[in-house]
């Protein structure tokens, strides 16, 4: 199954409502990853930014929206951190979440390297409405593969997605749109050999990378190394 994705050139930069190491610090944090839904609902009431409640609110003003929390399996568990965020951003802005979008494999991303990250893509399901405008939400932004995965999802069935907020990230990666000198340099750097074969093996070419994704594998040497490393992490190669 290959994953859909489109150009992210015109998303907005994803909301992040606190710190990373406030987060990760948090005592309810790994339990909410790991399932405990009351330890997630903790961990939201204590965090939430209310400036990040209203850019959120901003990003769909006029429009009516559904938000889209991330349900992933973890190691430990179906992490619920993204869920009460959604609930909790339902509460304060009245707009419905829609819970029938679901991750279908566990990805492994937690604590992993950029490779292991690229090499694993997550896959959706689930019923999104042909027209319906989504917001996605979830609990980390770091490449932004997982949310340009679920954007690309729901374009593919129709939807559009107007923004997506996650509880916390790197502040760099809160932009998921590369610009195009960025992807041309990758283009460049490591011909077009490479972006057959990636795109041969996951779906989409260079130009649906996110800005993060598309850095990595700009600082990595050549394209032998991207494709040994890649391999290594778990993509195969080919149609």
């Amino acid at each position: 199954m290959k994953t859909p994705r489109i150009p992210l050139h015109e998303f907005p930069d994803v909301v992040l409502h606190a710190p990373e190491s406030a987060t990760k610090g948090h005592a309810e944090y790994q339990a909410g990853k790991g399932g405990d839904l009351r330890a997630a609902d903790v961990l939201i009431a204590e965090l939430l930014s209310t400036v990040a409640v209203e850019q959120t609110s901003a990003l769909f003003a006029g429009h009516s929206v559904e938000l889209v929390p991330i349900h992933a399996l973890e190691s430990a568990g179906v992490n619920e951190i993204p869920a009460a965020l959604a609930t909790a951003l339902s509460s304060r802005l009245g707009v419905p979440v829609n819970r029938s979008i679901v991750q279908l494999n566990s990805v492994g991303h937690t604590g992993a390297d950029g490779f292991t990250r690229l090499a694993n893509q997550a896959l959706f399901s689930g019923s999104v409405t042909p027209g319906q405008r989504y917001l996605v939400v979830d609990d980390f932004v770091g490449q932004g593969g997982t949310l340009a995965n679920l954007i690309g999802f729901i374009h593919s069935q129709g939807g559009e997605v107007l923004g997506a907020t996650v509880l916390t990230g790197k502040p760099y990666s809160a932009k998921l749109a590369p610009d195009d000198a960025q992807i041309q340099a990758l283009r460049t750097k490591h011909g077009p050999d490479l972006e057959e074969w990636w795109q041969q093996s996951v779906g989409f070419g260079f130009e649906c990378l996110t800005r993060s994704e598309a850095r990595y594998l700009d600082k990595t040497p050549d394209a032998h190394t991207i494709r040994d490393r890649l391999v290594a992490a778990g993509l195969t190669g080919g149609p």
